[in-house]
């Protein structure tokens, strides 16, 4: 549990950045335009937030960032396939 608390600030910013991503996809429903944009807002920071984390805790490597990108690349797609559904 103690290796958890120095985490939690870093976790507490992924949770915004995805709670606010939410919140402005919810809000502009009616704009399928800005929906995309703002997901791929959120997958950038997603990727942003993912360096800045394993650069602080000294454990970042080319194989994280490329996990970081296709996990962002496969929400993206995922995301952007409902949108475009409808």
């Amino acid at each position: 549990m103690k290796g958890i608390s120095k985490h939690i600030p870093h976790y507490m910013v992924l949770f915004g950045i995805l709670a606010a991503g939410i919140l402005a996809f919810l809000l502009f429903s009616y704009d399928k335009g800005f929906q995309m944009i703002v997901a791929t807002a959120v997958a950038l920071s997603y990727v942003a937030w993912g360096i800045v984390h394993h650069s602080i805790h000294r454990d970042l490597y080319l194989s994280v960032v490329i996990e970081y990108l296709a996990v962002a690349s496969l929400g993206l797609v995922i995301v952007f396939s409902l949108i475009l559904r409808s």
